[in-house]
């Protein structure tokens, strides 16, 4: 354990950072794994769904808990994997 009080302050902001992130983490894997069964199971709640996710997807990259161009990728193909399923 750090003896410097700055670095106290560092580590319980670090926690309450990781914590934040997990919980966000989690989130947007719920609401692209809702999607991907969405798709999947050709439901009419393609687009609500779809749409969910890349709301998550966004937010998660602004707050810097996602990359921005891994949160574009991924967008990228939920977004090809649903237009395949509405197109067919």
């Amino acid at each position: 354990m750090a003896n410097i009080e700055s670095q106290k302050k560092r580590n319980r902001q670090n926690e309450k950072r990781r914590v934040r992130n997990v919980a966000v983490r989690s989130e947007l894997k719920t609401r692209v794994k809702q999607a991907r069964t969405a798709i999947a199971n050709g439901d009419e709640t393609i687009t609500d769904a779809v749409t969910r996710a890349q709301k998550k997807l966004g937010k998660a990259s602004t707050k810097r808990v996602l990359h921005k161009n891994a949160a574009a990728r991924r967008t990228s193909r939920l977004m090809k994997a649903a237009n395949r399923a509405q197109q067919s």
